[in-house]
């Protein structure tokens, strides 16, 4: 993706930003309880990373859906869609996803020039968002066979245990996905491939081309993590911006 003349993208880490304590410091989750000042400042300086001003970096209300919004102009951080996807064929709009152990996808047509960001924590990927931005993005022009995605930093197998509740309701839909779990140390727990089954279900959406950063943010302290935060009873966590851009 990288490779792709007039595209921008980046899958941010926590470094870089004015946030303090559990957010330091490059929080931009609008809905942490960091100071939205602080948070404010975190996303232009996001934004001016992908070359484009504060009000041009669009995110949705994610609530864990097969959701998908279309981005064609600037919208009301605080009116923000209800989704859980974002795709464009607007120049000059940064579209992203916030994740802190979730699995972001970010997506490109560079023939059709056409983007898409996904964001596919184990709901989402169950029930088909990453088909569903792939879907959005033919529907404005977008050929499958040309797109490229790239899965960014997200909880990976060493360190995701899941109960067996989970693994039963993935296997429930699909009985082939009992390969994405390895047996954990408790009993009546698995490890789940995140990663592993975004990419599945890219391959089932027909894209060819996928990278994946392998970057794991439970276990690297450079990303924020929901997973560890809860495991140091920590009272919140920052989130992380993952966003692709047309260049004009």
């Amino acid at each position: 993706m990288s490779a792709i003349p007039g595209l921008r993208h980046a899958f941010f880490s926590r470094e870089g930003g004015v946030s303090e304590g559990i957010y330091a410091s490059l929080n931009g989750g609008v809905g942490s309880r960091d100071n939205p000042a602080h948070v404010a400042e975190n996303r232009r300086r996001m934004a001016a990373a992908l070359h484009v001003p504060p009000e041009h970096m669009l995110t949705v209300f994610q609530i864990h859906s097969p959701d998908v919004a279309v981005a064609s102009a600037p919208w009301d951080t605080v009116a923000r869609p209800k989704a859980d996807a974002i795709v464009s064929r607007t120049e000059g709009l940064a579209i992203g996803v916030t994740a802190a152990d979730c699995g972001p996808v970010l997506f490109a047509d560079p023939r059709a020039r056409v983007i898409g960001a996904a964001h596919a924590g184990w709901k989402g990927a169950l029930t088909g968002v990453v088909e569903a931005t792939v879907d959005a993005m033919e529907k404005l022009g977008a050929d499958r066979a040309n797109v490229v995605a790239a899965i960014g930093p997200l909880i990976r197998q060493p360190s995701y245990e899941v109960g067996h509740e989970f693994v039963e309701r993935f296997v429930e839909a699909d009985a082939g996905n009992s390969l994405y779990f390895l047996p954990g140390a408790r009993a009546g727990h698995a490890m789940f491939d995140l990663a592993g089954f975004i990419r599945k279900r890219l391959d089932n959406a027909g894209v060819l081309v996928v990278d994946d950063t392998g970057i794991d943010t439970y276990a690297d302290e450079n990303f924020f993590s929901y997973r560890r935060s809860v495991h140091r009873k920590e009272a919140d966590y920052g989130r992380h911006v993952h966003a692709i851009v047309l260049e004009g």
